[in-house]
């Protein structure tokens, strides 16, 4: 705790987008009495915050409003994605993740791609593939929250020269899905954008009745077969 009060390791902290440091790092700095008590026992808000890659591909099941669902949740990961192929096949839809903060952030796997950049070229790829013709996408850009601090101080034009909206959030934010959208060569393709913050449980509840909204009504149109 008095390392963290320290003003040289803010400044250091400051500078985490120079290095792969994790996004809820603050957070358990600034919680770290707690979690050394004794009896501590982990609250939710803890445990959405808590990161672990996704390595190989792993189904999730779980019933909501007595449906059921599968979600196959496949590495991001440069070495990962070679996997995802043969879970394409039959799925009732895709969700995209990407986080809006990290487009001053270089990737881990090389030290000098841009991780936003390397993320779009990933959407190009996905949403234009073989496997998704009918297929609904839905893109979730994560991490509002962590954007929103971000964008006070980091100009986007880091990640897009082009770019020359400043320091606004909406500008910016607009300017990020538009750069997304522009990857889908098919219109007749829908995608479904949502601003998303995953630790936030009342965002993510709303978000999810959308994407449950967007499932049925694409089975109800019998695009997708049950």
């Amino acid at each position: 705790e008095s390392l963290w009060a320290e003003e040289s390791i803010k400044e250091v902290f400051g500078r985490s987008s120079e290095f792969q440091l994790d996004d809820s790092a603050s957070y358990f700095l600034d919680n770290c009495q707690k979690f050394a008590a004794n009896g501590y026992i982990p609250e939710e808000c803890d445990i959405l915050r808590a990161r672990a890659k996704t390595t190989g591909i792993v189904e999730i099941h779980f019933v909501v409003n007595k449906k059921n669902y599968m979600l196959v949740d496949v590495g991001g990961q440069r070495n990962e994605r070679k996997k995802w192929l043969h879970c394409f096949q039959d799925v009732t839809s895709v969700i995209f993740c990407a986080a809006l903060n990290e487009y001053d952030m270089l990737l881990e796997e090389d030290g000098f791609t841009n991780r936003m950049h390397e993320s779009v070229k990933v959407f190009d790829e996905v949403i234009n593939s073989q496997f998704f013709v009918t297929t609904p996408i839905i893109l979730f850009l994560n991490k509002l929250d962590l954007f929103q601090e971000k964008i006070k101080r980091v100009n986007l034009d880091v990640c897009f020269p082009q770019y020359s909206g400043g320091l606004n959030e909406e500008k910016a934010s607009d300017y990020i899905l538009k750069k997304y959208q522009s990857k889908n060569n098919n219109r007749a393709r829908k995608v479904f954008p949502h601003f998303t913050t995953a630790t936030d449980t009342g965002n993510v509840r709303f978000v999810f009745r959308a994407v449950e909204s967007i499932i049925m009504t694409e089975i109800m149109g019998g695009m997708i077969p049950i």
